[in-house]
């Protein structure tokens, strides 16, 4: 029987730096596989027959599951149709999302006991030559994930070193909505450490402030280009003009690609222009979002967390020592925001905020 391969990765989630277990597929099995692999341990069934009957099987779960029916297959797997989002009211319409609907599958209890009982893993090296970005952090503010048009940006890993001149190597920042600038002005370029000054691709709207960052390197003269992905997103600073004023406008915030702000401030109120950061958490145990600001420090000063389970509008205290003492929020899509910190901020998500009078 053939084993499990995994490896070592590194998950940059974490600080200090821990690794995470990747399982890594020795490859892609389909109709023809299970075909010929079924025929051979079972002659009575010829491969042309359960060729042409697996496809009708799989069609057949999609029609039950479209008719509301939940199929359980014995010693296999569960299917399940499940949703996502929230509603305002109980008699509010289904939200407008054509992401509304999902397929859930998971194995049953005896086919997760002879998965784990009979699998065997195999461990595989770590690949060094891959570049590793294990953090980004911006000079100026000393903050991890923020990419400051007006500092640096630190990058720290392993095999990170790519020669400037090599047309096929260098640094990417692309925007998740829109964009993508190769960068060009380094002031280290180390094994371990890259330290350069970013150059910011425009995006379509104010709040998609959301961007991936990328490395490629070669390490031979006819090796081949490998890339190396930062697995965490980084986000610009954001601007709120006149928050003090009686009809401010509109801020945008808390968003990735989408056209419309999963987030937007409406109103609040300071006496002088301030820098702060507002932060969701996560809390899966009581299925909430806890909105707070917070300066700009890492564990730092805080104001009160406002749990949110549903859009609508909120007002969020500031904190001690702050100019500002309050913000106004409307959440716009909640089940978006929900689904966006989950898959790609690990539970926290920030913002940088410059806030004007």
């Amino acid at each position: 029987m053939a084993t499990l391969q995994w490896r070592p990765a590194v998950n940059a989630l974490t600080k200090p730096v821990s690794y995470r277990i990747q399982i890594i597929p020795r490859n892609i099995a389909g109709y023809e596989e299970m075909a010929a692999d079924i025929s051979a341990a079972h002659p009575n069934y010829n491969a042309d027959l359960v060729r042409s009957l697996a496809p009708l099987m799989m069609e057949w779960i999609q029609d039950r599951m479209i008719n509301g029916d939940q199929v359980t297959l014995p010693n296999a797997f569960i299917f399940r149709v499940s949703a996502q989002g929230r509603l305002n009211s109980p008699d509010a319409p289904l939200p407008d999302d054509e992401d509304m609907l999902q397929v859930s599958i998971s194995g049953t209890r005896d086919c997760t006991r002879r998965l784990r009982t009979e699998a065997r893993l195999e461990r595989l090296p770590v690949n060094k030559k891959l570049p590793n970005i294990n953090s980004a952090e911006d000079t100026k503010l000393k903050l991890v994930d923020v990419l400051n048009p007006v500092g640096l940006l630190r990058l720290t890993g392993s095999n990170l070193y790519f020669d400037e001149d090599d047309p096929d190597c260098g640094c990417v920042i692309q925007g998740t909505e829109s964009g993508e600038k190769k960068q060009s002005t380094f002031g280290n370029i180390s094994n371990s450490e890259i330290l350069l000054a970013p150059d910011i691709p425009a995006q379509a709207h104010p709040w998609n402030n959301e961007y991936v960052l990328s490395l490629t390197t070669q390490y031979t003269e006819h090796g081949t280009p490998r890339t190396g992905i930062y697995e965490r997103r980084l986000r610009t600073p954001l601007t709120v003009p006149g928050l003090g004023a009686p009809n401010p406008p509109e801020t945008g915030i808390l968003t990735d690609d989408h056209a419309t702000s999963h987030v937007s401030i409406n109103g609040g109120a300071t006496s002088a222009n301030e820098r702060l950061r507002i932060q969701v958490i996560q809390d899966l145990v009581k299925e909430r979002l806890l909105f707070s600001l917070i300066d700009m420090k890492e564990d730092g000063t805080s104001g009160a967390e406002i749990p949110v389970t549903q859009n609508g509008e909120y007002i969020l205290p500031g904190f001690a020592g702050s100019a500002v003492s309050s913000i106004e929020i409307t959440v716009n899509n909640y089940a978006a925001l929900w689904e966006m910190i989950r898959n790609y901020y690990n539970g926290r998500l920030v913002d940088v905020l410059d806030v004007m009078v």
